[in-house]
């Protein structure tokens, strides 16, 4: 039986050279053994909460513990993996309160990124976006309201909109470090809402005051669309306080 790897990175690299033999390919295995674990953590493929096993991780992924040790790294750096003293590395555990932090950050940070988009967006990716939101409102649970979900990259409505603030910062922080997170949350918490149309129509609202070129009207737009997803999750997943 062929054995579980990471695009079989281990044993070869451009031209068909080994891993050792070459720099340029050890920093390509770096680079798609993170992206592979990212991704196993985001869907849940290794659950929330669990003891990261580098011996087993490497033995299953068929790569050696350089590369993983590199990874584990990039992703305690992610807010995905958190490593504690005579313990070692746990994927972090999800809490409702976490979330709706997330959310708060969020919100200020995002609707910055949607003013910034109204006064730098090219009109190419205004016009990419329009096309995006064309393809999603296609989908069939946009359509019977029961949830909207986005792939992942550069198809995520909100990833473009952080790219079109043309802000280094923002990009960072949210594409690089919260995007993944809030993901893993998307994923693991469900996606099931009953504001599956209610979001498309916001972000064709903050769509319009970006092509408009009207940063006060997109920046306020973002921060209701953020707080309404936040208060949703809020009815969704707290529980009813007794009084």
């Amino acid at each position: 039986m062929q054995r579980k790897t990471v695009d079989n990175l281990e044993t070869s690299g451009p031209g068909g050279t080994t891993r050792g033999h070459c720099a340029d390919s050890a920093v390509t295995i770096s680079d798609r053994v993170f992206a592979r674990f990212r991704k196993a953590i985001v869907e849940g493929e290794i659950p929330a909460g669990s003891k990261i096993s580098e011996p087993e991780l490497a033995r299953e992924w068929g790569i050696s513990r350089g590369p993983l040790r590199e990874a584990i790294g990039r992703l305690e750096a992610c807010n995905l993996l958190v490593r504690k003293a005579n313990v070692g590395a746990r994927v972090v555990s999800l809490s409702v309160r976490d979330l709706l932090e997330l959310y708060d950050v969020r919100e200020a940070m995002e609707a910055t990124a949607a003013r910034l988009a109204a006064e730098r967006m090219d009109d190419s990716e205004i016009v990419e976006l329009r096309r995006l939101l064309e393809e999603q409102r296609q989908q069939s649970e946009v359509k019977e309201g029961l949830a909207y979900f986005q792939r992942e990259g550069d198809l995520d409505f909100h990833y473009r909109i952080v790219q079109g603030s043309k802000n280094a910062r923002l990009i960072g922080l949210l594409c690089n470090d919260l995007y993944h997170l809030v993901r893993m949350y998307r994923y693991q918490f469900g996606m099931a809402s009953p504001r599956a149309r209610p979001a498309f129509v916001e972000h064709e609202h903050i769509v319009n005051a970006i092509a408009d070129r009207d940063p006060q009207l997109a920046e306020l737009l973002m921060r209701r669309h953020i707080r309404a997803a936040r208060e949703n999750v809020e009815r969704q997943l707290v529980p009813a306080t007794v009084a």
